[in-house]
């Protein structure tokens, strides 16, 4: 391996409590919908078939969901360049070139761990910890890698 790695790329997918809540959400959201359909087949006096092809594509819908979430999905990118961060409310800059950067400190809005990118025009990027599947100390010293690697 080279001293040198060009073209660096790390990415930070979401962590597995929040993953569940979203599969969770889509379960009850699931649950309504073969309510509704379950009374209109009743009222209308339809095939009960249709339930079964609900349902059907309903759980292709959650594994659909579930591999996105676990292998597609990417909260934080991190390359040599820059960062982005993405589906994170109220984050702030969701990407900017290290160059950018002033520094990477750990705050706690509202109780909240996370890492914020203070930038030095005075915007910041605010990443809940949380959020990221990965150690929160971890994650703070890789972001502070690719810092210290754009400042020489």
């Amino acid at each position: 391996m080279s001293a040198t790695q060009p073209n660096r790329v790390t990415d930070y997918r979401l962590a597995p409590p929040v993953m569940a809540r979203f599969v969770g959400a889509y379960l009850v959201v699931l649950a309504l919908v073969l309510l509704v359909a379950t009374a209109v087949v009743v009222a209308a006096d339809l095939n009960a078939d249709l339930l079964v092809l609900v349902l059907g594509i309903g759980i292709l819908g959650l594994i659909g969901l579930s591999w996105w979430l676990r292998s597609r999905l990417v909260v934080v990118r991190l390359t040599d360049a820059g960062y982005q961060v993405r589906m994170v409310r109220a984050a702030g800059v969701t990407d900017a070139r290290w160059s950018e950067v002033e520094d990477a400190v750990a705050a706690a809005p509202s109780g909240i761990d996370c890492l914020v990118l203070r930038l030095r025009d005075g915007r910041s990027t605010t990443i809940p910890v949380q959020l990221v599947a990965a150690d929160k100390d971890d994650f703070a010293r890789d972001v502070r890698e690719y810092l210290r690697r754009a400042a020489r």
